[in-house]
């Protein structure tokens, strides 16, 4: 969550922050602001809302300067308005933008009062100027002021900061929250996030936990919290700026939907020739051999991922296989196994309680990891044995739909490997994964041309304030994504059901005002499934069924039904997936809604 943006330069440095929290925006939208050393001294400008209304404003102003700092945020301490907006400030111009949660602040904001500072914000953050002042006020440097203001901080942070008395300095920090240097020709910047940066540069440099960066216009100096300088690999982005741009479409939800076929062929590419180990990392072979049972950590939308690969790992592979959500595992005592393999997804690799998840089963003594990630500079990819990397490309809308079925690939991937290492893997078998492979993005592609017909489900939908979604099996994950949709992005309740749980309660729900919509691939559980959809009509319940083209379900009143193609067979969540995207999409644009920033919702959370 939040977004933030710095930049010390020989040119002026305003268009660059501005783009930057325009393309961070996704990352927090309650407020903006930016901070820049003018000529006439430190100039600081806040908005409520949206990064235009702030462009507007520093225009208005005609703000220039070569050094600045910016950020777009997502509100944890203090309601979204314009005084809890960043940049804060201290005496003297001390500035500071501040992602992460400052879990000792209360304390510190007591300490500081009683010396005099005065708080104008609800914010945790405000504490790090104020704090960096008064130690300005002991005769430190500013580099030493900064860490010894970041030895009293307990939380998480990226933390950039400026002072009106030291113009050719910018100092940055990272502990548990994501920060980047970018390097130009014209000077070095800062950012959460690549995108951020890609316009100006595709020199990156990841910091890690523990980093501590000064700034200048000769370069940088990266070190340690103590000042023992530290050494960071310089990384090409593999971004390009068009992967930001909307081109054709009218929401980023809806171009990511669309590249999903793309997405899906650059992923499996690598399996297409075989599932071997090596895939998922060079001790990949070993670690697979030694793995009694797989544990899945993930949030939100790669939590469902997650419920959909236990089906495939024990099936397939015959291992025991748990998915977790993340924020709940490490809060709760449990039986650790070392020869686990403890699988994290998430598509940015810096999901706060993925990475703590994995940080606390590691101290357990599960040693073995396996990260599945969009992102590969990410923490998560850093802190895991193994790694394998979707090719989702780049997601901006909130509401993740390439990298969900990027997931699902890959971890079908892991699971056809290793029921290989573990001889269950015929090569008629593995002939036929590759083929439902080879064939699914052109599965996905069919059900994208199917879009006028949910459009016309979404008028249905879009007068609604309630729904319900039924699967069986490992389409029961599916319905809980499609649920998910649905709410996050249209603010219509939505909940998802094992249809076989109807009777224990969920059908108390059902009347002519919930809509029901069934996931009904032709697969073992279908006759099942028609008998649980007969109660919802019993009830006189409305259904919308996703039926796959060779099964037996016909339209008649009450029960409307798009035909996928024929049954994609173990593969079929992916495609039965795409119809409840489209549907939430086009429900939500026909509400008005925000589609590709949902209220009170950011991309990556990245606080607790």
């Amino acid at each position: 969550m939040c977004g933030i943006v710095g930049a010390l330069a020989r040119t002026d440095v305003v268009p660059l922050l501005l783009e930057g929290l325009k393309r961070l925006e996704y990352r927090g939208y309650d407020s903006a602001g930016v901070a820049v050393l003018a000529e006439r001294g430190m100039v600081r400008c806040r908005s409520m809302g949206r990064v235009a209304e702030l462009e507007r404003r520093v225009h208005q102003g005609q703000v220039q300067g070569r050094l600045g700092i910016a950020h777009t945020r997502w509100a944890t301490h203090g309601v979204p308005s314009e005084r809890n907006a960043h940049p804060h400030q201290s005496r003297d111009g001390v500035v500071v933008v501040h992602n992460g949660i400052i879990e000792n602040h209360e304390d510190l904001r007591r300490e500081l009062s009683e010396q005099g500072y005065q708080f104008e914000s609800e914010t945790d953050s405000e504490v790090i100027a104020h704090l960096v002042h008064a130690f300005l006020g002991r005769g430190y440097s500013l580099p030493v002021a900064f860490r010894q203001a970041l030895r009293r901080l307990h939380g998480a942070y990226a933390i950039a900061l400026i002072s009106e008395q030291h113009p050719e300095l910018l100092m940055a920090a990272r502990q548990g929250s994501p920060l980047l240097l970018g390097l130009g020709e014209e000077g070095t910047y800062l950012a959460s996030d690549a995108a951020a940066l890609i316009a100006h540069t595709r020199r990156m440099l990841y910091l890690e936990d523990g980093d501590v960066v000064e700034i200048t216009l000769a370069g940088y100096r990266l070190s340690d919290l103590d000042g023992h300088p530290m050494n960071r690999q310089e990384k090409i982005s593999q971004l390009s700026p068009e992967t930001a741009e909307l081109g054709l479409y009218d929401h980023y939800m809806q171009k990511e939907i669309a590249e999903q076929p793309r997405a899906l062929s650059d992923t499996i590419e690598p399996f297409l020739t075989g599932f071997t180990p090596q895939h998922f990392g060079d001790r990949a072979q070993e670690i697979f051999a030694d793995t009694r049972q797989l544990l899945i950590l993930a949030c939100g939308t790669s939590y469902h991922a997650a419920l959909v690969a236990g089906y495939w790992v024990e099936a397939l592979a015959g291992i025991p296989c748990r998915a977790e959500i993340a924020s709940e595992y490490r809060y709760r005592q449990s039986v650790a196994d070392p020869m686990t393999l403890v699988v994290t997804i998430s598509q940015s690799g810096e999901t706060a309680d993925t990475l703590a998840a994995l940080k606390h089963a590691q101290s357990l003594g599960m040693h073995h990891s396996l990260a599945i990630c969009n992102v590969p500079e990410s923490a998560l990819v850093r802190q895991s044995s193994l790694a394998f990397l979707t090719r989702a490309g780049m997601e901006i809308g909130v509401a993740s739909t390439k990298a969900f079925t990027t997931q699902l690939a890959a971890l079908f991937a892991l699971a056809v490997t290793l029921a290989g290492v573990r001889g269950r893997l015929s090569e008629a078998l593995e002939a036929e994964y590759q083929d439902a492979l080879r064939r699914l993005p052109n599965k996905v592609q069919h059900v994208l041309n199917l879009e006028v017909q949910l459009r016309l489900w979404a008028e249905h939908f879009c007068r609604k304030q309630h729904a319900l979604f039924l699967g069986r099996g490992v389409h029961y994950p599916i319905a809980l994504e499609g649920a998910l949709k649905l709410k996050e992005i249209s603010y219509i309740h939505a909940e998802a059901y094992a249809a076989g749980e109807l009777k224990h309660g969920p059908l108390a729900l059902v009347d002519v005002d919930m809509p029901v919509v069934a996931v009904a691939p032709n697969d073992v559980l279908l006759e099942k499934l028609k008998s649980n959809l007969q109660e919802v009509r019993a009830r006189g319940g409305e259904l919308y069924v996703l039926a796959d083209n060779d099964s037996h379900f016909s339209a008649e009143e009450g029960i409307h039904v798009i035909r996928l193609p024929d049954h994609e067979g173990i593969l079929s969540p992916v495609v039965h997936v795409v119809p409840l995207q489209l549907l939430a999409y086009h429900t939500a644009r026909l509400r008005g809604a925000d589609v590709d920033k949902p209220r009170n919702l950011a991309k990556s959370v990245t606080v607790e």
